[in-house]
């Protein structure tokens, strides 16, 4: 335990703190599995001699989540936290999977608040303020199940003389069309969050270093030339009751310093980078609706020195009935800039709208069934990014799953 408390150093009094000779923090197992199964319908991502995009398939998401924490006799509170997929394969013939933690930190909470430090999301994540959704894994605030294929081809690679001719989006296919301000990611960061004051929370972040991954034995670099440093964070959320209507609003942002602009080279980052979000979902009884908005700058150019990427600019507006252990929901997400690919010579990013609708039904304590519709068209800008010659693409999928937590 002396060791525990040594290491938090890093974080100022709190290393200070006497400890409890007997606590001790023992872990227990969490996580969830999410299985389902797609019919699609979509313009092809390649030449039909290069193969179409299957329309019929399974997807699975899964995470096994261990945490533990312990109070001491004078009230502190530790914690430990650790998050790994266990879906790491890229879908190629004979890959296998993998068990990639992806959130690894400690936290220390009380009567002041909580701090965490090391592999987690930002305040800005945390707090944000996601909409009601048709299925919250396939158009909740983070993409879990994608039922379309953006891969040019199975494996990821472009067969040699194969011509673009779908929906090949860069960036889509790892990051998924959503509206999380998560711009730090889980890269280390520490975070601040405060109590809850009659509905009202704040929280702050700092990342120092937003490029660079932290080891045990050494420091990230510093003075890039055309790299983002250190980042900072700060968002704020309500949650109340008034006459009978739940409330829930929330804002965040986040802004990312460039290292060293020394060149003015095509593509390099020559600006500091900003996000940020805004939302309000209201609960009527066992209606919900709700509106999101989230920008996001890139912070760097597109083709050449001078032409700055388009911002992303998300809207989405949700709603929902629940009654028993039914819930119906839709959902439509307007996106433009989708992933801000104009980095891509001639492109301004694309035009993304999605309208989503469908059923959850809870069978058991932390399992649902899920089932939905969902039709998404990307609309080209300018350039090549949707295959020569296609001004827009697009894709419609029904999915049937379920969520089973752990």
């Amino acid at each position: 335990m002396k060791k525990l408390l040594l290491s938090s150093a890093a974080i100022g009094a709190l290393a200070l703190v006497p400890a409890s000779a007997n606590a001790q923090v023992s872990l227990d197992i969490g996580g969830y599995v999410k299985g389902y199964a797609f019919y699609t319908d979509q313009d092809d991502d390649l030449a039909v001699a290069a193969g179409d995009a299957r329309e019929f398939d399974i997807i699975r998401n899964s995470e096994v989540h261990l945490s533990g924490e312990t109070t001491l006799d004078n009230g502190l509170t530790v914690g430990v936290h650790l998050e790994a997929e266990t879906d790491g394969s890229t879908g190629a013939p004979g890959a296998s999977d993998s068990f990639n933690v992806e959130e690894n930190y400690i936290y220390f909470s009380g009567d002041w608040g909580r701090v965490n430090a090391g592999s987690e999301d930002g305040a800005a994540y945390l707090l944000q303020v996601a909409t009601p959704s048709a299925d919250s894994n396939i158009d909740g605030i983070r993409q879990h199940v994608n039922p379309v294929n953006y891969t040019t081809v199975q494996g990821g690679a472009v067969p040699a003389g194969a011509a673009l001719t779908g929906l090949a989006v860069a960036g889509v296919a790892a990051d998924g069309v959503d509206y999380d301000q998560d711009v730090t990611r889980t890269t280390d960061k520490l975070t601040y969050l405060s109590p809850v004051f009659n509905g009202f929370q704040l929280g702050l972040s700092y990342t120092p270093d937003v490029a660079g991954a932290s080891t045990e034995d050494a420091l990230n670099l510093d003075d890039v030339d055309g790299a983002f440093g250190e980042s900072y964070e700060a968002a704020a959320r309500y949650e109340g009751q008034f006459n009978n209507v739940g409330v829930i609003i929330g804002a965040g942002y986040t802004h990312v310093e460039e290292e060293s602009p020394i060149t003015q080279a095509a593509g390099t980052i020559t600006d500091d980078r900003t996000a940020w979000n805004a939302g309000i979902d209201l609960d009527i009884g066992p209606f919900g609706v709700g509106v999101a908005y989230m920008e996001d700058d890139f912070g760097d150019v597109g083709a050449s020195a001078t032409t700055e990427r388009d911002e992303e600019e998300t809207l989405v507006i949700g709603v929902d009935y629940t009654t028993g252990p039914f819930k119906l929901g839709a959902s439509y997400l307007d996106q433009d800039g989708t992933n801000n690919i104009s980095g891509l010579t001639g492109t301004d990013g694309i035009e993304t709208q999605r309208y989503t609708g469908g059923v959850v039904y809870t069978y058991g304590p932390g399992m649902t069934f899920r089932g939905s519709v969902s039709y998404i068209e990307h609309d080209n800008v300018a350039g090549t990014v949707l295959g020569a010659g296609n001004d827009s693409v697009d894709a419609t999928s029904v999915t049937v799953g379920t969520q089973i937590n752990f």
